[in-house]
């Protein structure tokens, strides 16, 4: 496989804050339709990673592309257009808006001061909202006020406002933390179904979560790549049970 047919490829990626390399030299391939799953101790650089493809940390050597376009030097709102989406691990959503007005304002149409100047709610926009909240399981609360929803549904709905932009590439970070167990369930389920269609990245803590999502594990320690393939593989590794899951 060249890395033409990869949606993501990442190669001797490098960042050095005061010296201290936060990535060191890591190389990193996501398939088209791939589920993949970064797990690894705190401080590993799991995070770190997911800034770099953003745009939101700059390289200090190396190289991100997309669909085999350079990234590594892009600004995020070029990025953001170019089909990449990034949730945190903290909603991000407008808690005195409806989540129809959430879904609705990040139609890409409408972001930014000039595009919520000139935007219209038009049938498009009305049917790609009713679409993605069907997706995200908020089709019954759409007329609610975002900040009355559960923790999960807030959760879902910052995944739904990147689902407007019709990403190709989605990165979560945590996306179950703070969840209860069936709000959790109800997440595998959910990244699962969106998976379809485009590629996911997902840090994740939860060993559990992991086996029920991923498609390919890959475990991070000290800025690099220690292990990667199936659940099963990166868990009988003597090396992974020695700094992350053995602990």
């Amino acid at each position: 496989m060249t890395t033409k047919d990869f949606v993501l490829t990442v190669e001797d990626l490098t960042v050095s804050f005061d010296g201290f390399k936060a990535i060191d030299q890591l190389h990193l391939y996501v398939d088209q339709n791939e589920l993949r799953v970064i797990i690894g101790p705190n401080g590993a650089g799991k995070t770190t990673l997911l800034d770099l493809i953003c745009g939101r940390t700059k390289a200090s050597a190396g190289r991100i592309k997309f669909k085999n376009t350079e990234m590594t030097t892009l600004p995020e709102y070029k990025i953001v257009r170019a089909g990449i989406g990034r949730k945190f691990q903290t909603p991000s959503i407008y808690e005195n808006l409806s989540v129809f007005q959430n879904l609705e304002v990040s139609f890409p149409e409408g972001r930014g001061v000039f595009g919520a100047l000139f935007f219209t709610c038009s049938e498009e926009v009305k049917a790609r909202v009713r679409t993605v909240a069907e997706e995200i399981g908020l089709q019954d609360q759409l007329d609610l006020e975002a900040g009355l929803l559960s923790h999960g549904q807030k959760q879902w709905l910052e995944i739904g406002m990147l689902l407007m932009q019709e990403p190709e590439l989605l990165m979560l970070d945590e996306p179950i933390a703070g969840m209860s167990v069936r709000e959790r369930e109800q997440t595998a389920e959910l990244l699962k179904r969106i998976c379809k269609g485009r590629a996911m990245i997902v840090i994740e803590h939860d060993m559990d979560f992991v086996k029920r999502i991923a498609d390919k594990v890959t475990v991070m320690h000290q800025g690099k790549i220690l292990a990667e393939g199936s659940m099963e593989k990166v868990q009988n590794d003597p090396r992974v049970i020695d700094v992350y899951l053995g602990h």
